[in-house]
């Protein structure tokens, strides 16, 4: 996958992981691998959160988002993912703290 959907955004005083899928919001197998490799590098590298950018759009793109952290073996690397009301186009996925 390529290193330029992986992005760093800066929030204030912290630097928060970022993965904006609207480059590939298409093709279903990209979006698969992208969040998959994405999760896994964000659990090894020890980040405390990280962000998911599907887009505003119809909401398919965040259901698939949100699908794929459901899954039994991928739910076991975070903590918590957080949906904002405010701003339904991004999810912010909490990793625990060891």
């Amino acid at each position: 996958m390529d290193d330029q959907l992986f992005r760093a955004t800066h929030r204030t005083a912290t630097h928060v992981l970022s993965l904006d899928l609207h480059p590939i919001f298409r093709n279903n197998r990209d979006i698969e691998l992208a969040l998959r490799q994405f999760i896994f590098k964000a659990h090894r590298s020890g980040e405390p959160v990280v962000e998911i950018i599907p887009g505003k759009g119809t909401g398919q793109l965040r259901a698939r988002v949100l699908t794929f952290l459901g899954q039994k073996h991928i739910r076991r690397l975070y903590d918590r993912v957080e949906v904002s009301d405010g701003n339904t186009g991004r999810v912010l996925v909490h990793f625990a703290r060891c």
